[in-house]
């Protein structure tokens, strides 16, 4: 099944054999080129990190605020965040290539694709998906050989992180983005993918969207036996201390709360299989004890 999905994979974004170059998009969106793309512009923190690991970095002429990675990316004219971009000055730039994602300024984005433009948008639904869209941009910038590499080193982090879940009981696991409001994630989310890929259960797998709030009270219900929270260089946020005083939570009594970097996690770039190695890594960490009260639980 794999190699068949690599195949469809690789057909579906393989130059044509007059010398366009076509693929298709997470959006379902096809896009074709006559000639591999030579100026870029990147609308998501993601998206530039991407570009890069499908080795069309030099590519990039503009960037939106927040592409921090690599560090080259922080040099790059910035024309825009997530909420406004300055379609003129992105003309300016004459893009032959701009990749989005459905956040960034649906309607501002849809102006540069009325100007004949080639916009690919990015938004995997899967943790896969991320290494599709690294081999579509490598087919689009003219640089597949090294996208594949680096969708290869993406599937063989992930494969090395996730194999010791395998046949291993299930830990409840709250994933907790931010504090107040309390943040988590939905079923639907990759991050909730990456927690079943770790032999874990996202405790708000049930809901729909993909940052739910939640009470105390919920989570408090949820008993989750392992509570991690995603900040920046995974520095421990004080916000994850405040647990502690619900001693009857499983995770604070045999204190299983971990810090993962949001960086990695939050973005569906080439490091999200680095971020799963640290949230599998947590997980891992609270699993004796979880095994260990449910051998209790069943005598």
């Amino acid at each position: 099944m794999r190699g068949v999905l690599a195949f469809a994979l690789a057909a579906a974004a393989a130059p044509l054999a007059h010398g366009e170059l076509r693929v298709v998009d997470d959006a379902g969106a096809q896009i074709t080129l006559v000639a591999p793309a030579r100026r870029i512009v990147s609308l998501a923190p993601h998206a530039t990190e991407l570009l890069v690991a499908a080795g069309a970095g030099g590519l990039v002429v503009g960037v939106v605020d927040g592409s921090n990675h690599p560090a080259q990316a922080r040099a790059l004219p910035v024309i825009g965040d997530a909420r406004a971009i300055d379609v003129e000055r992105i003309v300016a730039l004459h893009p032959d290539l701009v990749v989005t994602w459905p956040y960034t300024s649906p309607a501002q984005v849809g102006k540069l694709a009325a100007r004949g433009i080639a916009v690919f948008t990015t938004d995997p639904r899967t943790i896969d998906g991320i290494a599709a869209d690294i081999e579509r941009l490598g087919t689009l910038a003219g640089t597949a050989p090294v996208a594949a590499q680096s969708a290869r080193r993406f599937r063989d982090t992930l494969a090395h992180a996730t194999a010791a879940a395998v046949g291993r009981s299930r830990i409840r696991v709250f994933y907790q983005i931010w504090a107040e409001p309390i943040y988590t994630i939905g079923g639907r989310h990759l991050i909730s993918q990456a927690i079943v890929a770790c032999g874990g259960e996202n405790v708000f797998a049930s809901l729909v969207l993909p940052a739910p709030q939640v009470s105390v009270e919920a989570v408090i219900a949820a008993r989750p036996e392992a509570i991690v929270a995603g900040a920046d260089a995974a520095a421990r946020p004080p916000w994850l201390d405040h647990w502690l005083r619900w001693r009857d939570v499983p995770a604070v009594r045999h204190q299983q709360l971990h810090t993962v970097d949001a960086d990695r996690l939050h973005r569906p770039g080439p490091r999200f299989a680095d971020g799963v190695a640290e949230l599998c890594a947590a997980i891992d960490q609270a699993r004796p004890a979880a095994q260990a009260r449910a051998a209790r639980d069943r005598r």
